[in-house]
């Protein structure tokens, strides 16, 4: 094993990483880099061999309770040196004793499990285009409603995340966040971000399908035709038959798991996890 040096990420570390990321297949956000860094700026590590990145590992603390573990990756070049192993338990140390989440694939799953992680629920990631049907009833998010939208997001995801999400749902040039009242209250929330392909909306959260329906409906006149992915928990059986009848196709999978308890975590209101990320 070549020892490395582990050491707390730069902006221009992070960058490398979602690059690292985009050449995975995981189609990041454009901008997503600032946002993740506002969430936690020394929840990112990677393992420098000969000065060099080598591996990264994102570890954002949400409070002393909670944590969420992501964008782990090694270099294919330096794969197979115990090199990933080393920043993960040096990651896993730093968070303990936080509960901890992941979104894992299907072929990682066993090294997870072994981690200590439990199976909480598979998503789907659901990709088609999105294109306005008729009027939008949705309506911008505005300073005056954003603590009711972060007391949204924490009673659907089960813990706070608030420094994350107002940076999140504040939205600038690259995400638009808009939200869907009903009868004077947030019925529904989304977010869409353009990423190296397409846009994602994340999260996506909703009363019921209806609620869920016109927030798609509001964001396909900022889409325009495009190419949209939402991240899907598979339980929450109205989202992925609303996805089904708009003729979106599941293109990827992941896993849910904690180690640890697991947040009290609303399925039901889940239509679209923020990132895989960051949870």
């Amino acid at each position: 094993m070549r020892e490395p040096a582990i050491r707390t990420m730069t902006r221009a570390d992070l960058d490398l990483a979602l690059s690292w990321a985009e050449a995975e297949g995981w189609n990041p956000g454009l901008a997503d880099a600032a946002a993740f860094l506002t969430a936690d700026p020394e929840g990112f590590l990677v393992a420098d061999i000969g000065g060099e990145p080598a591996a990264s590992l994102s570890i954002v603390r949400f409070g002393d309770a909670t944590a969420f573990l992501g964008l782990y990756i090694c270099r294919p070049e330096h794969r197979g040196q115990g090199i990933g192993h080393a920043l993960w338990r040096t990651g896993m140390e730093r968070l303990a004793p936080r509960s901890t989440g992941l979104d894992g694939v299907p072929a990682q799953l066993p090294n997870y499990v072994r981690a200590g992680f439990v199976v909480s629920h598979p998503n789907y990631r659901f990709t088609g285009s999105l294109t306005p049907a008729g009027g939008d009833a949705t309506e911008p998010l505005t300073p005056d409603r954003l603590d009711a939208a972060l007391d949204l997001d924490r009673s659907v995801t089960g813990y706070d995340r608030t420094a994350f999400m107002r940076d999140w749902l504040r939205g600038d040039t690259d995400r638009t966040t808009r939200i869907f009242v009903r009868d004077g209250r947030i019925a529904a929330l989304g977010v869409l971000r353009p990423c190296v392909t397409g846009y994602k909306v994340g999260p996506f959260l909703a009363e019921d399908r209806a609620g869920a329906e016109a927030m798609l409906d509001g964001l396909a006149h900022v889409a325009n035709d495009a190419s949209v992915s939402v991240d899907m928990p598979a339980p929450n059986a109205a989202a992925t038959a609303m996805a089904a009848a708009r003729g979106w196709t599941a293109s990827f999978e992941t896993a849910r798991m904690w180690r640890g308890p697991a947040p009290a975590q609303d399925l039901a209101r889940t239509f679209g996890v923020a990132t895989l990320e960051l949870g």
